[in-house]
């Protein structure tokens, strides 16, 4: 009797490879080759479940999205029912920024997968959406006369730690010093959690 593969597992398994080679090497070096070698398959394999390398570019960014929406989800639940808006949204930054290996590892695939997107407009169109709704969930929680601007500006700033983090160039502890101050600026000081 033939052995039943789940194919999500597979799918998994390989867009993890991506992540290592992609973490370790740099996404010049992501190819169906590396990545069968990562994951302990066949190239054969990997073209069995992905027949491009955009596809299993995209895939592993959705791995990535589903681990930070775990993370995010989990930490936003550590904080009770209803939690000041302030502290909603540092807690959900902080949680996406890559402050520690693990986090930085899918940081490096999310900025990776960026830098691909950037010459692909069509991979980039998900992305896009995303950014619209989250643009829009972070305005809702910011006072002021112009929040869709506000929310532009914090989402930008996360991204900027992050690639700052990733460098080297930040500490952790700079990091999140950034955030708390542009945090403050927007819905002043004395909201601090």
């Amino acid at each position: 009797m033939p052995k039943k593969v789940d194919r999500q597992e597979r799918r998994t398994l390989i867009a993890d490879a991506l992540m290592r080679v992609a973490a370790d090497q740099g996404l010049e070096a992501v190819s169906l080759r590396h990545v069968a070698a990562a994951a302990g398959v066949s190239s054969g394999m990997v073209q069995h479940y992905f027949r491009t390398k955009d596809e299993m570019m995209a895939f592993a960014l959705d791995v990535v999205r589903d681990r930070n929406q775990v993370r995010v989800t989990e930490a936003l639940a550590r904080l009770g029912e209803q939690p000041p808006p302030r502290l909603l949204l540092r807690t959900m930054i902080a949680t996406l920024l890559p402050l520690d290996e693990h986090t930085r590892a899918d940081g490096r695939v999310a900025l990776a997968f960026l830098a691909y997107t950037a010459v692909r407009p069509a991979a980039a169109s998900a992305l896009r959406e995303e950014t619209a709704q989250l643009v829009g969930f972070i305005a809702g929680l910011l006072p002021g006369r112009n929040p869709d601007a506000d929310a532009a500006g914090l989402l930008a700033l996360m991204e900027g730690l992050g690639v700052y983090l990733l460098g080297g160039q930040y500490t952790a502890e700079q990091a999140l010093g950034a955030l708390d101050a542009q945090l403050d600026l927007l819905f002043g000081s004395s909201a601090r959690a």
